[in-house]
């Protein structure tokens, strides 16, 4: 160690063949996965190049820093997967939207304009007409008075009137 300590490339490489099947064997057990697994190796093994200085002897042998940094580093990896998958769950809650139900908005849909037929012929005949011609035929209030003959306040009261009623009989409340 105090070789590699000093950047002894010779004296790393003998480590490296010395421990590495051990280095990746215990990674291996706590990640359960090759790729992973020698992808872990070699940052332990990088980590031992670059921090071989602060080895103590006298806190333990090599081998067994050697294999704290390996465990240590392994069960990074393993938090780190978890805290990556639980993002990607998160976000997959909160983001995901249902499928769109054509059949469901199409029975919706249709009940509406059921309830708007039933309750437009609850409104007087010239209410209905008024109101057809502005929200069915797209017209305007003049246009209106003008097909039908009256004065543009009178289409306009007919027209508001019939909306009311319209709104009544759909169970519409006022926002």
């Amino acid at each position: 160690m105090a070789a590699v300590a000093v950047g002894d490339q010779r004296a790393f490489a003998e480590l490296y063949d010395a421990t590495s099947a051990r280095v990746y064997g215990m990674v291996l057990r706590v990640l359960r996965d090759p790729g992973y697994s020698e992808e872990t190796t070699q940052e332990v093994f990088l980590q031992i190049w670059r921090s071989a200085p602060n080895y103590d002897p006298n806190q333990g042998s090599p081998l067994a820093w050697i294999m704290t940094l390996a465990h240590r580093r392994a069960v990074d990896r393993v938090r780190s997967e978890q805290s990556g998958t639980d993002r990607e769950a998160a976000y997959g809650a909160i983001s995901h939207s249902p499928e769109h139900d054509e059949v469901l908005e199409a029975v919706t849909q249709r009940l509406e304009s059921d309830a708007v037929i039933a309750c437009l012929d609850t409104l007087t005949d010239t209410q209905r007409e008024s109101v057809r011609m502005a929200y069915y035929s797209g017209w305007t209030y003049r246009e209106v008075a003008e097909r039908l003959g009256v004065a543009v306040p009178t289409i306009k009261s007919r027209i508001r009137d019939g909306l009311i009623k319209l709104k009544t009989c759909l169970g519409v409340t006022p926002s």
